[in-house]
């Protein structure tokens, strides 16, 4: 390992730190073991235990939901640590104080103070024969560092993938939140819904709480008998809480929901979709039962107030208006299946170009049949691409998989820049205007964070 930054001062930059970063296990290869950052938070004084935790696993939902749970504490007056991942354009997103990124000063000086211990830790994995601390894991002890150091009231941590052996489950929740769980990561996690649930279920703890998302039958049992044999109270979405109603509004959606204390009208979500309704109760139940214990209800000007205020870029975030470009992070047969319904709702589009990148480690087959299926009503055409990441499919390799698949030929193209594809379909959604035009960017997080710093966001 290079000599650590110094501890304060102007020693170095964020690009600097996250180029060191980046030299580690990236973030695919996460290693199966919890016992390297248990040494590190030792070596650190322990900083995850600086303020209670809520903390969200599951699949698809996590930021957006993570934020919503953000956004309602802050309305409470609560200074709120959020630590999410992955970022779209800049590394200090995953590290968030009081909504917004940690600054630059204090990402590069507590990784400055931080580095020495760091450094301590690696050696002793080298000792045992065993691979340093990897970029996941690294970023996850930055976050507690600076989580201790501002001091928050309260830290949202999100998982980065399963649960059991995150990184991030050195931190004992109060509150345990599960976004709704599907097949993802498989090659990691397991290749049925039982056997994901149990990899997200560790993140239980004894006097934890759990809060859930409805789930398919085979994932709440695992849940269910985790959190007896713990101990631990337990609320599922559709059961004890849930969205009563909601209606399409300019800018998002109007909901009334039904909390685990109160029940809670005409609140304001601007953010599309069913899923995000849903996101929006169980973040609402998550911190009722963190300030109350699922017993207390919340002030529901507060409430009001705070899911008013929740952004989460990237989230068919409308970009730019003429023509409309949409950007979905979406990279999962659930994700795609989710943002395509709220689409249809919030937007009329008669064309729809699609803008497409995925990750080697993805499902690519269900997650182009679920754009064929879904875009079907369109007149759709596709444009096959790839972010900077190595781990980025050939654009040429998607275009075949699509036509084997039954696209037809003529509204697939392949085309390896990202700009360059961005640029043939919004001026082909904005040369037909009988059409109404319209560009979708999704895929992958890496796709539509790329895409944000091209649209200037």
């Amino acid at each position: 390992m290079s000599a650590p930054f110094a501890g304060t001062g102007g020693a170095g930059t964020v690009e600097e730190v996250y180029a060191r970063l980046l030299e580690r296990a990236p973030e695919n290869r996460m290693a199966p073991r919890l016992d390297a950052m248990r040494r590190t938070m030792e070596v650190l004084g322990e900083p995850q235990r600086a303020a209670p935790v809520i903390h969200l696993t599951g699949t698809n939902g996590k930021t957006s939901t993570a934020r919503m749970v953000e956004a309602l504490l802050l309305a409470h007056d609560l200074r709120v640590g959020r630590y999410t991942s992955p970022h779209l354009s800049r590394v200090t997103e995953r590290i968030s104080v009081d909504g917004a990124p940690v600054d630059d000063e204090t990402f590069v000086r507590v990784f400055g103070e931080i580095a020495p211990y760091l450094g301590f830790v690696d050696a002793e994995l080298a000792e045992r024969g065993e691979p340093r601390l990897s970029y996941f894991e690294t970023v996850t002890a930055l976050a507690f560092a600076v989580f201790a150091d501002a001091p928050v009231d309260v830290v949202v941590l999100e998982v980065g993938i399963g649960g059991s052996w995150d990184a991030t489950n050195v931190a004992d929740a109060a509150v345990s939140v599960v976004t709704p769980i599907d097949l993802d990561h498989t090659d990691l996690l397991g290749d049925t819904l039982g056997e994901i649930a149990t990899e997200k279920a560790g993140i239980l703890k004894p006097g934890g709480f759990l809060v859930s998302a409805a789930q398919d039958p085979e994932a709440a049992e695992v849940l269910l008998a985790r959190a007896r044999e713990l101990g631990v109270p337990f609320r599922f979405g559709g059961v004890e809480f849930g969205v009563e109603a909601r209606a399409t509004a300019v800018g998002g959606q109007v909901l009334t929901l039904q909390g685990l204390a109160g029940r809670y009208p005409e609140v304001l979500l601007p953010l599309f979709g069913a899923h995000q309704a849903e996101n929006a109760a169980l973040a609402l139940a998550a911190v009722e039962a963190f300030l109350g214990g699922g017993e207390k209800e919340l002030n529901p000007e507060l409430v009001r107030t705070g899911l008013g205020a929740v952004e989460s870029p990237g989230r068919l975030e409308l970009a730019r208006k003429a023509p409309p470009v949409v950007l979905d992070a979406a990279h999962n047969p659930h994700g795609l299946t989710a943002a395509a319904a709220a689409l249809k709702e919030a937007f009329t589009f008669g064309k729809l170009n699609l803008v497409v990148g995925m990750l080697r480690e993805k499902d690519a087959e269900a997650m182009l049949r679920v754009l064929l299926d879904e875009y079907e009503e369109f007149h759709t055409e596709f444009w096959f691409t790839r972010s900077s990441s190595p781990r980025a499919v050939d654009p040429q390799e998607l275009v075949e998989l699509a036509v084997d698949l039954g696209f037809p030929e003529d509204v697939v193209h392949a085309v390896p820049q990202l700009d360059d594809a961005m640029t043939e379909a919004v001026q082909d959604a904005a040369a037909r205007p009988e059409f109404d035009g319209a560009v979708l960017v999704t895929g992958s997080i890496t796709v539509v964070g790329e895409a944000r710093t091209l649209l200037g966001l």
